[in-house]
């Protein structure tokens, strides 16, 4: 199995400044190389040579391996790209450019290096796929089940398809995902979304059936490290127990989404990313903490927490910034707290605090679940129908989405044909 596989020592090219790992999670960036050499040499190109990341996911396995993420970043997108050390010794400087253009100028380590300076999320290894290994993994699954609306042939990307249900393998499967004009309407973000459902339909077969099969597993193995790149961490060793940590985890829990982008203005053919949004998707798997495989028997001398809708909320401002007090109160009122339409104004204060009475204890508890730097105060004389929010000048924290709350995407299990 090892013969295969191509390894990079690429620590020394991440350099120093690097996001801080936070858990026990696993950030693995899945890059598809569209190299044309080697085996790869029948989709040769006149006049192109080099090679650009086609698809570049980072995923995202959750510290007790019971649930993952699969973060789509669009190849068109305008992001920073930062100077990058080449494998032939020279430096890329710094630029602003196409986010496949990393992979192209300074390979694998650069993208990954991209990656973290722009998620802020730690990765922890690399694994990078050419076409020749993509249709040698789908072949060693006996294919995946497809649905197309209308006949296909498409003679720029090799697919030629029938209407309605089949199973896709080889050179087919590669068409499919590679597609770009004669599927949907076009653009990288239409096909993003039919390589995660497909995607998740591969998840759903290798969980269900592979990954608990030993002989399976070895033979999805050696089809996958025929053609695979990867850091020099993530061994065949390593492999092996990522995939035997995977075992228990059933499609369902797989999903796969995309960075939230919107249009790019000097050039409509590119994007760029939504911050706000994006930086919320990032936050949320920076900070996946471990949580039970299995829900917590509920204990009946307690009660269970109140949902945001039961709880009532007034903002009082003591001092805190303008546009964080607004972003604060769209956002809660976003997660389904009642937020009071009018904003209080407060005596200054350097702490934020949820002040409560005791009959209003459990909104408090429920409250400081999201916003766990405010300071839970008891106040006899306040209001015992909900909560006070007081943001002082020190500002506040809203702590992120849970990983499973996460909106959008494909969810594995299910079926790409309805």
């Amino acid at each position: 199995l090892v013969g295969g596989i191509e390894q990079k020592d690429v620590g020394g090219q991440l350099g120093d400044d690097r996001p801080r790992k936070l858990n026990k999670s696993l950030n693995v960036l899945l890059i598809g190389s569209d190299t044309r050499e080697g085996d790869n040499a029948e989709y040769a190109v006149p006049g192109m040579s080099g090679a650009r990341s086609d698809t570049a996911i980072l995923l995202h396995l959750s510290p007790n391996r019971d649930q993952a993420v699969g973060i789509s970043f669009p190849r068109d997108s305008m992001v920073k790209i930062p100077a990058c050390e080449k494998d032939e010794g020279g430096t890329v400087p710094a630029r602003f450019g196409m986010l496949n253009t990393a992979f192209a100028f300074a390979g694998p380590t650069c993208t990954w290096k991209m990656l973290e300076s722009l998620t802020g999320i730690h990765i922890d290894h690399f694994v990078q796929v050419d076409f020749s290994g993509f249709k040698r993994m789908v072949d060693a699954l006996g294919g995946v089940e497809i649905c197309v609306d209308r006949p296909v042939r498409d003679p720029r990307a090799e697919l030629y398809l029938k209407a309605g249900k089949q199973t896709v393998k080889g050179d087919q499967a590669l068409g499919y995902v590679r597609a770009r004009y004669s599927l949907g309407n076009g653009s990288d973000l239409e096909r993003i979304e039919r390589q995660q459902k497909f995607m998740a339909a591969v998840a759903e077969k290798a969980t269900d059936s592979v990954l608990s099969d030993p002989a399976k597993t070895y033979k999805f193995l050696k089809a996958a490290t025929k053609s695979m790149t990867t850091d020099d961490d993530l061994d065949l060793s390593a492999m092996r127990k990522l995939a035997d940590g995977l075992k228990g985890m059933s499609a369902g829990q797989v999903r796969f989404v995309t960075v939230p982008v919107e249009r790019y203005a000097p050039d409509p053919n590119r994007v760029q990313w939504n911050q706000a949004q994006a930086g919320q998707l990032f936050e949320a798997i920076r900070h996946d903490n471990d949580l039970p495989a299995e829900p917590a028997k509920p204990v009946k001398t307690e009660q269970a927490p109140l949902r945001p809708k039961d709880v009532k909320v007034s903002v009082v401002d003591a001092g805190g910034k303008d546009a964080l007090v607004k972003r604060v109160v769209t956002q809660l009122r976003k997660r389904g707290y009642q937020v009071a339409r009018k904003v209080e104004k407060g005596a200054e204060a350097p702490e934020s605090r949820l002040v409560y009475a005791a009959a209003a204890e459990a909104q408090a508890t429920a409250l400081a679940r999201d916003v766990p730097d405010a300071l839970l105060t008891a106040d006899s004389g306040a209001s015992a129908g909900g909560v006070r929010l007081v943001i002082g000048k020190n500002g506040v924290r809203l702590a992120p989405p849970p990983i499973n709350k996460i909106g959008g995407g494909v969810r594995g299990g299910k079926k790409l044909c309805g």
